[in-house]
């Protein structure tokens, strides 16, 4: 191989090390499903939903009857009377997004056969799990039916009182002695316009909630109440999810933003990163080691690092030279403390796309002993990118606690139990610049938008002493 082609080759390399492969992703977590439900979105065409879902960098969307499909299909409406060719057009536009189609509503299923076996048919042919409606209660036998013989569900939706389903109890009433493919579409912010606290409601329906449509509201009890984002209203998110993980809940969260309908994408945004770091905080998923005893599973100079009889990672005496984990990780929460002299300087490396090209491919969550030295260099820093929220690091000499988690886009730290990092790195969108403020200089080659979502950890050794202990993760992928 000649020198020309070893540097195509090299630079080929550092490439898809930077891009960003498929890999699993954070809604997931808990089996839970985070998706749109594409009225959030409709003063648009479904296809700009599934692209603003998309950019969101979500994976499941809610289609209801009456969007219009396109801008070139102006007249076509996304619903169960649609042709066989648009409704191709439709799955090939979600294929082509990598968006999956979870639930279709909130739409009528009437006692009629021939009606209902419409909305059915619609939900087996574009691969819907669950059918949303507020069916008549005289109608629940034949839905009985349909569920069992389509393997499809139906999930009760509840609009405000006085709806017919305001009140959970009688969803329950509904759903007795029917299949377990029948229950509840818990509408958490319509609760709220009810009067209803929604952690209650969904404490009463235990089993039965097959999906939310899930909205956190300015105000408990107006019915003129409006979104918010996630976690700062008035509705108990967190005891909300929380509830939702007692019951071992599997399935959809449909994100339902009915607010600042022009410009919601950046509150959206806020509602996807709450719920992902909630879903993690939440996660059953097991700690493990990081590195095993005797650092087999280690990538390292021969004898650089080892472990004392206490469990501290440190480099040897005569090694040099960083370590670095031979599994790649993605979406996880690390654990780890760790200690530095006076001068003490050291990082840990996050998502390292290539250990040929660490330098531009990993993100580095600083260790300093001193919050002082170069912008963006302090200890908890984003190196060269992003500064701490407020300084959280002990003397030199003490331990330290770093728990630091990567959720797709979204990066924290938190140093000795404050939060001091919460990064976005799709704001980082331009090669050796950094969005705050605008135009300012960091060192790297690529923007951090564009940077690999997994990779191998490192933990720096920078000539200066560092110990490190109790290193555990979780991964989410």
């Amino acid at each position: 191989m000649n020198k020309e082609t070893k540097l195509i080759v090299g630079v080929l390399a550092i490439v898809l090390c930077v891009s960003r492969a498929p890999q699993a992703n954070a809604d997931d977590i808990n089996g839970w499903n985070l998706g749109m439900q594409a009225y959030s979105f409709n003063r648009f065409t479904f296809f700009e939903a599934v692209d603003k879902t998309k950019a969101l960098e979500m994976r499941y969307i809610e289609v209801y009857p009456g969007q219009q499909m396109s801008k070139e299909k102006p007249d076509v409406k996304t619903d169960h009377n649609m042709s066989s060719e648009d409704k191709k057009e439709m799955l090939q536009k979600l294929r082509e997004a990598g968006v999956k189609l979870t639930n279709y509503g909130v739409v009528s299923l009437p006692n009629d056969e021939a009606e209902c076996r419409k909305v059915f048919n619609f939900a087996k042919e574009m691969w819907i799990e669950a059918i949303v409606s507020e069916p008549p209660e005289d109608a629940f036998g034949l839905i009985d039916k349909l569920c069992n013989e389509y393997k499809i569900n139906v999930a009760i939706h509840n609009h405000p009182k006085p709806s017919h389903y305001w009140d959970p109890d009688t969803v329950l009433k509904v759903c007795k002695g029917r299949s377990e493919r029948i229950g509840a579409c818990a509408d958490t912010g319509h609760w709220m316009r009810s009067g209803i606290n929604p952690v209650e409601a969904i404490k009463k329906l235990k089993g039965r909630i097959i999906s939310l449509h899930t909205k956190d509201l300015n105000e408990f009890g107006n019915p003129g109440a409006h979104d918010v984002i996630w976690g700062t209203g008035a509705g108990d998110f967190k005891q909300i999810l929380t509830e939702l993980d007692r019951q071992k809940f599997k399935g959809v969260f449909s994100i339902e933003y009915e607010y600042n309908w022009l410009n919601s994408m950046p509150e959206i945004s806020g509602c996807v990163a709450y719920f992902r770091k909630a879903a993690a905080e939440l996660s059953d998923v097991k700690y493990k080691r990081v590195f095993k005893k005797n650092l087999s599973n280690a990538i390292m100079e021969a004898g650089s690092w080892a472990f004392d009889a206490d469990g501290v990672l440190a480099p040897t005496p005569s090694g040099h030279g960083d370590i670095w984990t031979k599994e790649r990780y993605g979406n996880f929460t690390l654990e780890l403390d760790f200690k530095v002299p006076e001068k003490g300087n050291s990082g840990v490396f996050i998502r390292t796309g290539s250990l040929e090209n660490w330098i531009n491919t990993a993100i580095e969550v600083q260790i300093h002993a001193t919050t002082d030295g170069t912008k963006h260099g302090q200890c908890g820093a984003v190196y060269d990118c992003l500064s701490p929220s407020k300084t959280a690091v002990k003397a030199p000499g003490e331990w330290n606690h770093y728990v630091i988690t990567c959720l797709d886009n979204k990066i924290y730290v938190n140093l000795n139990g404050e939060d001091i990092i919460d990064m976005d790195l799709n704001r980082w969108t331009e090669a050796g610049k950094n969005p705050d403020p605008p135009g300012t200089r960091n060192k790297f080659r690529y923007a951090y938008k564009d940077m690999s979502r997994e990779g191998h950890l490192g933990f720096q050794y920078h000539g200066n002493p560092i110990w490190f202990r109790n290193l555990r993760i979780k991964s989410f992928d």
